[in-house]
Protein backbone atom coordinates (compact mmCIF):
# COMPACT_ATOMS: atom_id res chain seq x y z
CA UNK A 1 0.00 0.00 0.00
CA UNK A 2 1.04 3.95 -0.56
CA UNK A 3 -0.28 6.64 1.61
CA UNK A 4 -0.45 10.05 1.57
CA UNK A 5 -0.10 12.77 4.11
CA UNK A 6 -3.16 14.79 4.77
CA UNK A 7 -2.16 16.53 7.98
CA UNK A 8 -0.33 16.15 10.66
CA UNK A 9 -1.59 12.91 12.37
CA UNK A 10 -3.49 11.72 8.83
CA UNK A 11 -1.52 9.58 6.40
CA UNK A 12 -4.20 8.15 4.79
CA UNK A 13 -3.71 4.62 2.65
CA UNK A 14 -4.34 5.73 -1.12
CA UNK A 15 -7.21 3.17 -0.64
CA UNK A 16 -9.82 3.75 1.36
CA UNK A 17 -12.40 0.65 2.55
CA UNK A 18 -16.21 2.35 1.79
CA UNK A 19 -18.61 0.41 3.97
CA UNK A 20 -21.84 1.41 1.77
CA UNK A 21 -22.49 -2.07 1.78
CA UNK A 22 -21.88 -4.31 4.62
CA UNK A 23 -24.84 -4.09 6.02
CA UNK A 24 -26.15 -7.10 3.78
CA UNK A 25 -23.14 -9.17 5.22
CA UNK A 26 -23.15 -11.57 7.94
CA UNK A 27 -21.02 -10.21 11.39
CA UNK A 28 -18.74 -13.40 10.11
CA UNK A 29 -18.25 -11.76 6.71
CA UNK A 30 -17.83 -7.81 7.70
CA UNK A 31 -15.05 -8.85 9.89
CA UNK A 32 -13.44 -11.13 6.86
CA UNK A 33 -13.56 -7.71 4.86
CA UNK A 34 -12.02 -5.27 7.35
CA UNK A 35 -9.16 -7.99 8.35
CA UNK A 36 -8.68 -8.56 4.52
CA UNK A 37 -8.57 -4.43 4.24
CA UNK A 38 -5.92 -4.29 7.05
CA UNK A 39 -3.88 -7.03 5.76
CA UNK A 40 -3.50 -5.20 2.76
CA UNK A 41 -2.31 -1.69 4.70
CA UNK A 42 -5.66 0.12 4.03
CA UNK A 43 -5.82 2.46 7.00
CA UNK A 44 -9.00 4.63 6.30
CA UNK A 45 -12.83 3.39 6.74
CA UNK A 46 -15.31 5.32 5.23
CA UNK A 47 -19.06 5.29 6.55
CA UNK A 48 -21.98 7.45 6.91
CA UNK A 49 -25.02 7.60 9.25
CA UNK A 50 -27.02 6.62 6.57
CA UNK A 51 -25.47 3.39 5.08
CA UNK A 52 -28.08 0.82 5.65
CA UNK A 53 -30.00 3.29 7.68
CA UNK A 54 -26.97 3.14 10.50
CA UNK A 55 -26.32 -1.08 9.89
CA UNK A 56 -23.46 -0.96 8.26
CA UNK A 57 -21.59 1.57 10.80
CA UNK A 58 -23.00 -0.90 13.51
CA UNK A 59 -21.50 -3.92 11.28
CA UNK A 60 -18.27 -1.81 10.76
CA UNK A 61 -18.06 -1.31 14.84
CA UNK A 62 -18.18 -4.30 15.76
CA UNK A 63 -15.67 -5.89 12.54
CA UNK A 64 -12.88 -3.61 13.50
CA UNK A 65 -12.96 -4.54 17.53
CA UNK A 66 -12.85 -8.11 16.65
CA UNK A 67 -9.34 -7.38 14.51
CA UNK A 68 -7.90 -6.29 17.57
CA UNK A 69 -6.23 -3.31 15.83
CA UNK A 70 -5.31 -0.32 17.93
CA UNK A 71 -7.87 2.40 17.42
CA UNK A 72 -5.27 4.78 17.09
CA UNK A 73 -4.04 2.87 13.83
CA UNK A 74 -6.75 3.00 11.80
CA UNK A 75 -8.85 6.21 10.51
CA UNK A 76 -12.53 6.47 10.71
CA UNK A 77 -14.51 8.66 8.30
CA UNK A 78 -18.04 9.13 8.72
CA UNK A 79 -20.85 11.31 7.00
CA UNK A 80 -24.05 13.43 8.56
CA UNK A 81 -26.52 15.41 6.61
CA UNK A 82 -28.80 13.83 4.47
CA UNK A 83 -32.34 12.96 6.01
CA UNK A 84 -33.12 10.04 3.88
CA UNK A 85 -37.03 9.00 4.80
CA UNK A 86 -37.86 12.54 5.15
CA UNK A 87 -35.82 13.37 1.69
CA UNK A 88 -34.10 16.42 2.65
CA UNK A 89 -30.51 17.21 4.07
CA UNK A 90 -29.83 18.84 7.28
CA UNK A 91 -27.11 21.08 8.30
CA UNK A 92 -28.29 21.91 11.39
CA UNK A 93 -26.46 22.18 14.53
CA UNK A 94 -28.91 19.98 16.47
CA UNK A 95 -28.73 17.49 13.88
CA UNK A 96 -25.21 17.19 13.01
CA UNK A 97 -23.86 16.48 16.61
CA UNK A 98 -26.62 14.16 17.00
CA UNK A 99 -25.72 12.67 14.33
CA UNK A 100 -21.76 12.37 15.28
CA UNK A 101 -23.01 10.84 18.49
CA UNK A 102 -25.50 8.02 16.70
CA UNK A 103 -22.46 7.22 14.72
CA UNK A 104 -19.80 6.96 17.83
CA UNK A 105 -22.41 4.72 19.47
CA UNK A 106 -22.83 2.05 16.49
CA UNK A 107 -19.20 2.43 15.09
CA UNK A 108 -17.88 1.64 18.97
CA UNK A 109 -15.34 4.66 19.40
CA UNK A 110 -15.04 7.98 21.02
CA UNK A 111 -14.07 9.72 18.42
CA UNK A 112 -14.24 10.23 14.61
CA UNK A 113 -11.13 11.04 12.62
CA UNK A 114 -12.94 12.93 9.85
CA UNK A 115 -16.45 13.87 9.72
CA UNK A 116 -17.78 15.04 6.32
CA UNK A 117 -21.12 17.22 5.97
CA UNK A 118 -22.81 14.56 3.05
CA UNK A 119 -24.15 16.78 0.11
CA UNK A 120 -25.44 20.57 0.09
CA UNK A 121 -28.14 21.67 2.87
CA UNK A 122 -29.27 25.10 0.60
CA UNK A 123 -31.01 26.05 3.83
CA UNK A 124 -28.36 25.81 5.86
CA UNK A 125 -26.97 28.36 8.99
CA UNK A 126 -23.60 28.69 8.48
CA UNK A 127 -23.03 29.66 11.83
CA UNK A 128 -24.84 26.60 13.24
CA UNK A 129 -22.40 24.67 10.93
CA UNK A 130 -19.75 26.38 12.69
CA UNK A 131 -20.84 26.09 16.14
CA UNK A 132 -21.49 21.99 15.54
CA UNK A 133 -18.11 21.75 14.60
CA UNK A 134 -16.66 23.26 17.78
CA UNK A 135 -18.14 21.58 19.83
CA UNK A 136 -17.22 18.36 18.33
CA UNK A 137 -13.53 19.67 18.22
CA UNK A 138 -13.98 20.64 21.55
CA UNK A 139 -14.87 17.78 23.18
CA UNK A 140 -12.59 15.73 21.16
CA UNK A 141 -15.25 14.24 19.55
CA UNK A 142 -14.14 14.87 15.63
CA UNK A 143 -10.48 15.25 14.63
CA UNK A 144 -10.56 16.71 11.19
CA UNK A 145 -13.72 18.01 9.44
CA UNK A 146 -14.96 18.07 5.76
CA UNK A 147 -17.59 18.01 2.96
CA UNK A 148 -18.84 15.76 0.28
CA UNK A 149 -20.34 17.03 -3.29
CA UNK A 150 -20.19 20.22 -2.46
CA UNK A 151 -18.17 23.23 -5.22
CA UNK A 152 -15.61 25.84 -4.51
CA UNK A 153 -18.25 28.37 -3.96
CA UNK A 154 -20.04 26.26 -1.48
CA UNK A 155 -16.59 25.34 0.46
CA UNK A 156 -15.83 28.83 0.76
CA UNK A 157 -18.86 30.03 1.98
CA UNK A 158 -18.62 27.19 5.06
CA UNK A 159 -14.77 28.08 5.53
CA UNK A 160 -15.55 32.15 5.92
CA UNK A 161 -17.40 30.59 8.98
CA UNK A 162 -15.86 27.57 10.74
CA UNK A 163 -12.58 27.57 12.39
CA UNK A 164 -11.58 24.35 11.82
CA UNK A 165 -10.17 23.65 8.48
CA UNK A 166 -11.79 21.76 5.51
CA UNK A 167 -9.49 19.00 4.73
CA UNK A 168 -11.90 16.72 2.59
CA UNK A 169 -13.86 16.87 -0.48
CA UNK A 170 -15.44 13.29 -1.56
CA UNK A 171 -16.73 13.64 -4.54
CA UNK A 172 -17.80 10.92 -7.91
CA UNK A 173 -14.94 10.31 -10.39
CA UNK A 174 -13.98 7.92 -12.86
CA UNK A 175 -12.85 7.43 -15.95
CA UNK A 176 -16.30 7.75 -17.49
CA UNK A 177 -17.72 10.59 -15.14
CA UNK A 178 -14.98 13.49 -15.58
CA UNK A 179 -16.90 16.81 -15.06
CA UNK A 180 -14.55 17.74 -12.49
CA UNK A 181 -12.07 17.74 -15.14
CA UNK A 182 -13.56 18.40 -19.02
CA UNK A 183 -14.17 22.04 -18.80
CA UNK A 184 -10.53 22.82 -18.25
CA UNK A 185 -9.73 20.49 -20.77
CA UNK A 186 -11.55 22.65 -23.71
CA UNK A 187 -11.82 25.69 -21.99
CA UNK A 188 -12.54 28.85 -24.15
CA UNK A 189 -14.56 26.36 -26.82
CA UNK A 190 -17.79 25.63 -27.84
CA UNK A 191 -17.88 22.05 -26.68
CA UNK A 192 -20.30 20.58 -24.65
CA UNK A 193 -17.07 19.13 -22.65
CA UNK A 194 -16.48 23.26 -21.83
CA UNK A 195 -19.48 23.33 -19.88
CA UNK A 196 -18.17 24.09 -16.60
CA UNK A 197 -20.47 21.85 -14.01
CA UNK A 198 -18.46 21.94 -11.45
CA UNK A 199 -17.29 25.88 -10.66
CA UNK A 200 -13.23 24.86 -10.98
CA UNK A 201 -13.97 22.68 -7.49
CA UNK A 202 -10.65 20.50 -8.75
CA UNK A 203 -8.94 23.48 -9.02
CA UNK A 204 -10.15 25.62 -6.26
CA UNK A 205 -9.28 22.01 -3.44
CA UNK A 206 -5.71 21.74 -4.99
CA UNK A 207 -5.37 25.91 -4.67
CA UNK A 208 -6.53 25.54 -1.27
CA UNK A 209 -4.82 22.09 0.33
CA UNK A 210 -8.41 19.74 0.36
CA UNK A 211 -7.63 16.33 -0.26
CA UNK A 212 -10.26 15.31 -2.91
CA UNK A 213 -11.48 11.52 -2.33
CA UNK A 214 -13.12 9.57 -4.97
CA UNK A 215 -16.40 8.00 -4.90
CA UNK A 216 -18.08 5.48 -7.01
CA UNK A 217 -14.69 4.88 -9.11
CA UNK A 218 -16.15 2.10 -11.53
CA UNK A 219 -19.74 3.52 -11.86
CA UNK A 220 -20.61 5.42 -15.27
CA UNK A 221 -23.26 8.10 -14.87
CA UNK A 222 -25.89 8.52 -11.61
CA UNK A 223 -25.67 4.63 -10.72
CA UNK A 224 -26.34 3.10 -13.75
CA UNK A 225 -24.08 0.46 -14.36
CA UNK A 226 -20.50 -0.50 -13.90
CA UNK A 227 -18.05 0.06 -16.98
CA UNK A 228 -15.41 -2.93 -16.81
CA UNK A 229 -16.29 -5.24 -19.09
CA UNK A 230 -19.42 -3.11 -20.56
CA UNK A 231 -19.61 -3.47 -24.44
CA UNK A 232 -21.07 0.34 -24.02
CA UNK A 233 -17.51 1.16 -23.02
CA UNK A 234 -15.87 -1.47 -26.01
CA UNK A 235 -12.73 1.07 -26.69
CA UNK A 236 -12.19 2.01 -22.73
CA UNK A 237 -12.06 -1.87 -21.86
CA UNK A 238 -9.39 -2.22 -24.83
CA UNK A 239 -7.38 0.07 -23.13
CA UNK A 240 -7.89 -1.07 -19.84
CA UNK A 241 -7.02 -4.76 -20.70
CA UNK A 242 -3.93 -3.58 -22.84
CA UNK A 243 -2.72 -1.93 -19.43
CA UNK A 244 -3.71 -4.54 -17.57
CA UNK A 245 -1.71 -7.16 -19.33
CA UNK A 246 1.93 -4.97 -19.47
CA UNK A 247 1.52 -4.44 -15.71
CA UNK A 248 0.31 -7.51 -14.53
CA UNK A 249 -2.82 -6.53 -12.50
CA UNK A 250 -6.60 -6.49 -13.59
CA UNK A 251 -8.41 -3.68 -14.89
CA UNK A 252 -10.08 -2.81 -12.29
CA UNK A 253 -6.83 -1.99 -10.92
CA UNK A 254 -6.01 0.47 -13.68
CA UNK A 255 -9.25 1.95 -13.95
CA UNK A 256 -7.97 3.11 -9.46
CA UNK A 257 -4.76 4.45 -11.22
CA UNK A 258 -6.22 6.46 -13.56
CA UNK A 259 -7.82 8.00 -10.85
CA UNK A 260 -5.26 8.18 -8.28
CA UNK A 261 -2.15 9.56 -11.17
CA UNK A 262 -4.34 12.80 -10.43
CA UNK A 263 -2.38 14.88 -8.53
CA UNK A 264 -5.58 16.15 -6.94
CA UNK A 265 -7.12 12.93 -5.99
CA UNK A 266 -5.61 11.79 -2.71
CA UNK A 267 -7.85 8.26 -2.20
CA UNK A 268 -10.01 5.92 -4.09
CA UNK A 269 -13.08 4.65 -1.90
CA UNK A 270 -13.26 1.23 -2.87
CA UNK A 271 -16.81 -0.11 -1.90
CA UNK A 272 -16.34 -4.46 -2.90
CA UNK A 273 -17.50 -6.29 0.16
CA UNK A 274 -15.27 -9.20 -1.70
CA UNK A 275 -12.17 -9.78 -0.05
CA UNK A 276 -10.67 -11.37 -3.63
CA UNK A 277 -11.62 -7.97 -5.44
CA UNK A 278 -10.60 -6.36 -3.53
CA UNK A 279 -6.75 -7.92 -3.00
CA UNK A 280 -6.63 -7.22 -6.62
CA UNK A 281 -8.38 -3.70 -6.87
CA UNK A 282 -5.42 -2.52 -4.33
CA UNK A 283 -2.82 -3.70 -7.09
CA UNK A 284 -3.82 -0.39 -8.01
CA UNK A 285 -0.97 1.77 -6.09
CA UNK A 286 1.55 -0.57 -8.04
CA UNK A 287 0.72 0.94 -11.64
CA UNK A 288 2.72 3.70 -12.93
CA UNK A 289 0.59 5.08 -15.37
CA UNK A 290 2.42 7.26 -18.42
CA UNK A 291 1.25 10.68 -19.52
CA UNK A 292 0.10 9.15 -22.76
CA UNK A 293 -1.52 6.12 -21.02
CA UNK A 294 -3.43 8.55 -19.12
CA UNK A 295 -4.87 10.75 -21.48
CA UNK A 296 -5.12 7.18 -24.14
CA UNK A 297 -7.37 5.71 -21.80
CA UNK A 298 -9.58 9.40 -21.02
CA UNK A 299 -9.68 9.66 -24.74
CA UNK A 300 -11.08 6.30 -25.31
CA UNK A 301 -13.50 6.67 -23.05
CA UNK A 302 -15.42 8.30 -25.30
CA UNK A 303 -13.75 11.75 -23.80
CA UNK A 304 -12.08 14.61 -26.07
CA UNK A 305 -9.03 16.37 -26.40
CA UNK A 306 -9.10 19.92 -28.53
Amino acid sequence: MEYNKIRDGLTVSKIALGCWRMDALSDDSSYDVVQNALNHGINFFDNADIYGNGVSEEKFGKAWKRTGVMRENIYILSKAGICAEEGYYDFSKNHIVEAVNGSLKRLQTEYLDVLLLHRPDTLYDPEEVSEAFEELYASGKVRFFGVSNQNSFQISHLRKFVKQDIIFNQMQFNVTHTNLIDAGLTVNNYFDSAIDRSDGVLEYCRENDIALQAWSPFQYGFFEGVYIDNPKYEKLNIELKKVAEMQGVNTSAVAVAWILRHPAFKQVIIGTMNPDRLSAICEAVTVKLTKQQWYDLYKSAGNMIP
